[in-house]
C-alpha cells in the first residue's frame, strides 16, 4: 500500500512535536494570506497560466512587504 502525501502529513501533525510546529503557522503565515485575500482582494487570480499567476502572486507579496516597510520605516533610522 502506498502512502499519500496527505496521510504522511496527518501522521506528522498527530505527534506532539508536529502539533507544536504546526500551531506556529497560525501566527506567522496565515495572517499574510488572509490580509492579501481580504485587503488586496486577491481571492483569485485574474490571469491564466502558472507562470503569470506566480508573477501576479509575487507582485501582491511585494506590495504587502513594501507596505510593512513603509509603516515601520527603515531600521537604520
Amino acid at each position: 500500500m502506498t502512502e499519500t502525501l496527505t496521510s504522511r502529513m496527518k501522521e506528522k501533525i498527530d505527534t506532539p512535536e508536529g502539533r507544536a510546529i504546526y500551531s506556529q503557522r497560525l501566527g506567522t503565515v496565515e495572517p499574510v494570506f488572509a490580509h492579501i485575500a481580504a485587503h488586496k482582494r486577491m481571492d483569485r487570480s485574474t490571469l491564466r497560466g502558472v507562470l503569470k499567476v506566480n508573477i501576479q502572486w509575487r507582485l501582491y507579496c511585494l506590495v504587502h512587504n513594501l507596505e510593512k516597510v513603509s509603516r515601520c520605516g527603515a531600521l537604520s533610522n
